[in-house]
C-alpha cells in the first residue's frame, strides 16, 4: 500500500499538493471558528460514580445545576473592615461587579450588607465577596474575564490587595497558562529542532520539509479536534497534546523517509523513482510504526475519564494525519524537489542518514564494543536504569491544582489568602447528599451524629448556607418551601433530600482533601448511618477527584494488559519469534520505569532541580499516559532496528553479523530522530505549569534513554547473547503469516 501511495503521489505531485493545500485552508477556517469553544477544563467521567450520583440528585431534586462560585478577596495591611475607606473600596467594587448584569453575575454578597463575620478574617483586615456566576462552567469560564478585569483595575496599589479565585477564574487562568506554555514550546522547540535537522541533513531545504509537514499535520489535526469537540467533551489539554506529538512524529516520520529518499537518489534513481522506493521501504516502516503508536494509544480510550480519552484521541488524530501526510504529501514534494532537496547545503554539518553499513566512525566503533562485550553492556546500562526505576516505588500521585500555579498567578494568590484566612472549601465544598425521609427520627439522629463527627475533625469546616448564598437567594429558597436549618442542612420541599456542605482542607484536588473526603465516605458516614433507611453520597470537585483516582487504579491494569498484549502479538507476527516481543516488552518497561523514577527524583524529591517546580505529587494520569505514549513511540525505533537485523539474518543466517549490521545502519538515524523528539518534548517541559513540566520531562527523558541506551546498547547486546534463540518460534505457530516490514529481498540501506 505504501509503495502505491508514494507512486501515485510522486507522479501527480501538483494534484496531491493542491488537495493538501485545500485541506489546510479548510482546517484553518474550521479551527479558527470552532476550536476555542470545543474544549473544557471540567474533568468528567463517562461512567457513573458516587460524585456524579450526588450531582444528579442535587440537580433533579434540590437546587438544579451546580452553581459556579467565585470569591473576590479584598485585603489591607493597615486598615480593617471597620474603616470607612475599606468599606468604600468594597462597596465600590461590588457595585461594579453587580453592574455586569445577571447574565454574568447571578448574585453576590459582601460584609456590609448584613455584617456577617463569616465574610471577615480573624484580624479583620481581609474580607471576601462571594459571587455566583450565571450559567454552567463553560459559560462562566468565558464570562469571568469581565470580573477578572474589574479586579485587576481595583488592584491599583492604593493600599488594598484585590484578588479573585474560583472555579471559573482558575479554569480561565489555566487556559491562559497552557496557551503561554504552548507558545513557549513552539518558540523554543521549533528553532532547536530545525538546528538538529540541519546537522542531520546538512542542507536547509531538507531540514525545512519535515517542519512544514509537521505544521500541516498539526493544523489539520486541530481542525478535526474542533469538529469532534462539538459532540464530545474534550479537555483543553488536547490542543497542547496535538501540537507536542504532532511536532515530534511529523518530523520523525519525515526524517526517515527523506533519509531513504536521499540514499536512493545517490544510488542513481531519478526523483520519482527515489520517492517511490522510499515509500515502498521506509514508508512501510513509518506506517507500521505509526499504527503501533495508534494501537498503544487506544489503551487510553479504555479509561472512562474525559481527560484520558481527550489526550488519547488528540494524539491518535495527529499521528494518523501525520502518517497520511508522510505517505502522500511528502513523496509528492520530494518528487518535485529531486536533487534540490540538498540545496543550501552546510558543509560543516554532519549527515546522519545514509551512512548505512559503513565500517568507520563512531557507530561502527560502538557496534564493535557492544558485540564484543555484550554482558558488560547489559550490566553497565541495565543496572543504572533499574536503579532509577526503583524510585517509582516511592511515587505519590494526585492532581496538582491551583496551589502549584506559577508564582504571581492571581488565582494562586487568591487560594493562598483564602486558605490562610478562611477556607478554600468555600469555592469548592464537598457536598454530602442524604436521600431519605429527612424528618424521621432515625435520619435526624444520623445527621446529628455525622455533624458531630465532622466538627470533631479539624480538617473539616461545616459551611452554613449563608456563607454560600446571598440573603435574597436564601429568602427565595424559604419561599419555595426549602428548609434552611441552623446546622447548615438544606432540605428540599418534599423533605426527602438534604444537602450538607463541608469545606475540605487545602486545594480541592490535592491528596489531603481527597483523603479527607474518602474518610467521610468510608468512616464517618457509614458509622453515622449504619442501619438507617437513607442513601448518603458525597459529591463536589474533591469527591470527583477521588473517584477519578479510583477509576485510574481500576483501569491501569486493563490498559497495561491491552497494550502489552497487542504489542506482543504484532511483534510476533512481524518477526516470527516469541523471544523478540518478550524482550521488547521488558526493555520498553525498563525505559518507562526509569522515566517514572526520574520523575519522582526531579519533581517529588527535588527542590527546584533543573529549574523544575517541586511537587508533592505526580499527577495521577501521567504514569498511565506516559506508558501509552512511550510504548508506542519506542516501538518506532525498535521495529526500525529489528527489521534491519532480521533482514540480514534471513539473508546470512549469521546472528552476530546481522546484529552488527542492524546497529551500524540504523543507530545514527534512530539517535537523530529521537533527538528531535527530545528537543520538542524538552521545549514544552520548559513551561511554567507543572503539568507541562512533568509531561514534557517524562517524555523527553524516556525517549532519550530508549533511543540511546536501550536501542543502541541493550537490544543489540541481548541479541548477541541469545544468538539464534532470538528467532525462536514454536513449531505449532508456524502457520502465522509473515508480516515483515521491509519488502522481501531488500537489503539496501
Amino acid at each position: 500500500m505504501t509503495d502505491a501511495l508514494a507512486r501515485i503521489s510522486a507522479r501527480r505531485p501538483w494534484w496531491t499538493i493542491a488537495i493538501w493545500a485545500l485541506l489546510v485552508a479548510v482546517a484553518l477556517v474550521v479551527a479558527g471558528r470552532l476550536l476555542a469553544g470545543a474544549t473544557t477544563t471540567e474533568l468528567s467521567l463517562t461512567t457513573e460514580v458516587e460524585a456524579t450520583r450526588a450531582s444528579t440528585l442535587l440537580e433533579e431534586r434540590l437546587r438544579g445545576p451546580e452553581p459556579v462560585t467565585e470569591i473576590i478577596v479584598v485585603q489591607s495591611d493597615e486598615l480593617s473592615v471597620d474603616d470607612p475607606a475599606f468599606r468604600g473600596k468594597v462597596e465600590s467594587l461590588f457595585s461594579e461587579v453587580v453592574a455586569l448584569g445577571p447574565e454574568i453575575v447571578r448574585s453576590g454578597r459582601h460584609y456590609y450588607e448584613g455584617n456577617d463575620d463569616a465574610l471577615v478574617s480573624a484580624d479583620r483586615r481581609t474580607t471576601i465577596l462571594p459571587l455566583i456566576l450565571a450559567g454552567d462552567l463553560e459559560q462562566a469560564t468565558g464570562d469571568v474575564v469581565e470580573v477578572v478585569k474589574l479586579v485587576e483595575e481595583a488592584n491599583t496599589g492604593d493600599g488594598f490587595r484585590v484578588l479573585v479565585g474560583g472555579t471559573a477564574s482558575i479554569a480561565h487562568e489555566s487556559n491562559e497558562l497552557a496557551e503561554r506554555d504552548l507558545e513557549r514550546g513552539e518558540r523554543f522547540g521549533v528553532p532547536i529542532a530545525l538546528a538538529v535537522l540541519l546537522v542531520l541533513f546538512g542542507a536547509v531545504v531538507a531540514a525545512l520539509v519535515p517542519l512544514a509537514l509537521a505544521i500541516v499535520s498539526i493544523v489539520i489535526a486541530l481542525s478535526v479536534v474542533a469538529l469532534a469537540g462539538q459532540v464530545l467533551e474534550l479537555i483543553f489539554f488536547i490542543t497542547l497534546m496535538v501540537t507536542m506529538i504532532g511536532l515530534a512524529v511529523g518530523i520523525d516520520y519525515s526524517l526517515i523517509i527523506i533519509s531513504r529518499f536521499r540514499e536512493e537518489m545517490e544510488r542513481g534513481l531519478d526523483s520519482i523513482g527515489a520517492a517511490e522506493r522510499a515509500g515502498a521501504t521506509a514508508g512501510r516502516t513509518v506506517l507500521f510504526s505509526g499504527l503501533t503508536v495508534v494501537v498503544a494509544l487506544l489503551g487510553m480510550l479504555i479509561v472512562p475519564a474525559s481527560f484520558f480519552q481527550s489526550i488519547g484521541l488528540g494524539a491518535i488524530i495527529v499521528v494518523l494525519v501525520a502518517l497520511a501526510a508522510t505517505l502522500t504529501l511528502l513523496p509528492a514534494v520530494l518528487g518535485l524537489l529531486g536533487h534540490n532537496v540538498n540545496r543550501l547545503s552546510l558543509p560543516v554539518a554532519r549527515r546522519a542518514a545514509g551512512d548505512g553499513a559503513r565500517r568507520d566512525g563512531f557507530w561502527d566503533a560502538m557496534t564493535r564494543v557492544v558485540v564484543r562485550f555484550p554482558l558488560v553492556g547489559i550490566v553497565a546500562v541495565g543496572a543504572p536504569m533499574l536503579a532509577a526505576a526503583y524510585f517509582y516505588l516511592e511515587i505519590d500521585t494526585g492532581l496538582n491544582g491551583v496551589d502549584v500555579f506559577p508564582e504571581g498567578a492571581q488565582t494562586r494568590e487568591a487560594f493562598l489568602v483564602l486558605e490562610e484566612e478562611f477556607s478554600f472549601g468555600l469555592v469548592s465544598p464537598a457536598e454530602i447528599v442524604i436521600d431519605g425521609e429527612i424528618g424521621s427520627p432515625e435520619v435526624e439522629r444520623a445527621i446529628a451524629a455525622l455533624g458531630e463527627a465532622i466538627e470533631g475533625d479539624s480538617r473539616f469546616t461545616l459551611l452554613r448556607p449563608e456563607q454560600l448564598l446571598s440573603p435574597a437567594e436564601l429568602a427565595g429558597l424559604r419561599l419555595l418551601g426549602y428548609q434552611v436549618l441552623p446546622s447548615g442542612l438544606v432540605v428540599n420541599p418534599p423533605g426527602d433530600l438534604a444537602l450538607l456542605s463541608v469545606a475540605p482542607p487545602g486545594e480541592s484536588s490535592a491528596r489531603p482533601a481527597v483523603d479527607a473526603v474518602e474518610d467521610l465516605r468510608e468512616s464517618y458516614i457509614p458509622a453515622a448511618f449504619d442501619g438507617v433507611p437513607a442513601e448518603v453520597v458525597v459529591g463536589g470537585r474533591t469527591a470527583l477527584t477521588a473517584d477519578i483516582f479510583e477509576v485510574v487504579d481500576t483501569y491501569t491494569p486493563v490498559v497495561f494488559a491491552f497494550v502489552l498484549g497487542v504489542s506482543f502479538l504484532i511483534l510476533m507476527l512481524v518477526f516470527r519469534s516469541v523471544v523478540i516481543p518478550i524482550k521488547a516488552i521488558l526493555m520498553n518497561l525498563l525505559s518507562v520505569g526509569a522515566a517514572y523514577g526520574l520523575l519522582v527524583l526531579v519533581f517529588q524529591k527535588g527542590e527546584g532541580l533543573f529549574v523544575f517546580q517541586h511537587a508533592e505529587a505526580i499527577d495521577a494520569w501521567i504514569p498511565l499516559f506516559l506508558f501509552s505514549i512511550l510504548f508506542g513511540l519506542s516501538m518506532d525505533y525498535h521495529v526500525f532496528l529489528l527489521s534491519r537485523i532480521r533482514e540480514r539474518y534471513d539473508e546470512t543466517g549469521d546472528n552476530a553479523a546481522a546484529v552488527a549490521y542492524g546497529l551500524r545502519s540504523t543507530a545514527s538515524l534512530i539517535t537523530g530522530a529521537a533527538l528531535i523528539m527530545v528537543v520538542v518534548f524538552g521545549a514544552f517541559a520548559s513551561g511554567d505549569t507543572i503539568i507541562n513540566q512533568q509531561v514534557g520531562f517524562g517524555l523527553a527523558v524516556a525517549i532519550l534513554l530508549d533511543a540511546t541506551l536501550v536501542r543502541s546498547v541493550l537490544v543489540p547486546a541481548s541479541m548477541e547473547v541469545l544468538g539464534r534463540r532470538n528467532w525462536y518460534l514454536p513449531s505449532w505457530l508456524n502457520w502465522l503469516p509473515d508480516l515483515r516490514i521491509e519488502p522481501a529481498g531488500d537489503q539496501s540501506g
